[in-house]
């Protein structure tokens, strides 16, 4: 079966997308195929020109783009990678079969995807791999013709030339106009002139994990109310203590403890409810009824405590007490 090439353009400027191109050759190579080779050592025109034949005749063809914004975020390693599986996953949708990946320089920007085993990494591929030379010339046109079009949104920076990367032109115009929503802040010299700072792995694991929570806990409304309980608060917070959920079933009050794995694997969930835990769900549960003495003074607190697997389904659900 056929190749799938790949090869990146945009690693390097100071703005603009990254590009990841990704294509499939026909078994029976055109005439024209012999024309390709790195995007770098064909003019401008040639360039346009094979592209417009190998988005025309190739099998499949998929461009992965990651804006800069996205760049910042999260880094160019991982920049890459999401590109070439969003350029791969387009070649999927075309149901084009291939039986290799061949990926331009050292890194296999797909480990640890079900394609993985497939990959072939090559040092300078996008010169002696047609298929990868493909990739390499509709990804740069594709990129170029972006830029040119910025250009007209933001005059000034020389884009229409320098296509992003950082000549003494652009950085003059940085210096005097400053940056534009294309700009990759998280790249010198353009870091240091803003003072930029990448937002910190730990934040996004905590915002992550409110999310994941926050899900989990619906989940297990939707489950309580399903079995007869009337929702009272959810997620109840004070300076002290929170609770996930209060809710009355049968003349009861139960305060539940939510417990959501973030994925499937085995593990966590009931097991983070030790006695110190507990004594902290008593001590809300306390609480809890003396600012509500009038509606539930009279009612004994119930513990309870609901684990959700990493697909928002409820495994369990029971009172401790």
């Amino acid at each position: 079966m056929a190749i799938l090439g790949i090869d990146e353009v945009g690693r390097g400027p100071l703005a603009g997308p990254l590009v990841i191109g990704a294509v499939i050759l026909p078994d029976e190579k055109p005439e024209w195929v012999e024309d390709l080779k790195d995007s770098k050592k064909l003019t401008a025109r040639k360039r346009e020109v094979l592209s417009e034949i190998i988005l025309k005749e190739a099998l499949a063809c998929g461009l992965g783009w990651v804006s800069a914004a996205e760049l910042d975020d999260v880094g160019i390693s991982a920049a890459l990678r999401l590109a070439t599986k969003r350029a791969v996953k387009l070649i999927q949708r075309l149901h084009v079969p291939f039986s290799q990946i061949i990926i331009d320089g050292k890194v296999n920007f797909l480990s640890q995807t079900p394609l993985e085993k497939y990959v072939t990494t090559v040092v300078k591929a996008d010169d002696l791999i047609k298929e990868v030379s493909a990739a390499s010339i509709v990804a740069k046109v594709a990129r170029d013709k972006y830029m040119h079009d910025t250009a007209l949104r933001y005059s000034g920076y020389d884009f229409e030339k320098n296509v992003g990367y950082g000549t003494a032109k652009h950085i003059a115009a940085v210096k005097e106009s400053g940056i534009t929503p294309e700009h990759r802040k998280s790249f010198e010299p353009i870091k240091s002139m803003i003072g930029f700072e990448r937002p910190s792995f730990e934040k996004n694991v905590v915002k992550n994990t409110a999310l994941i929570g926050k899900k989990g806990e619906t989940a297990v409304c939707d489950f309580l109310k399903s079995n007869g309980h009337e929702i009272v608060a959810k997620n109840f917070k004070t300076y002290y203590y929170e609770i996930d959920i209060v809710s009355l079933c049968d003349g009861k009050i139960y305060f539940t403890e939510v417990k959501t794995r973030k994925d499937n694997s085995y593990g966590g969930g009931l097991s983070a409810v030790d006695k110190k835990k507990l004594q902290k769900m008593r001590f809300a549960a306390e609480c809890f009824l003396k600012y509500h003495y009038l509606e539930f003074g009279d009612l004994d607190p119930l513990l309870a405590v609901a684990s959700v697997d990493g697909e928002y389904n409820v495994e369990d659900w029971f009172p401790l007490d």
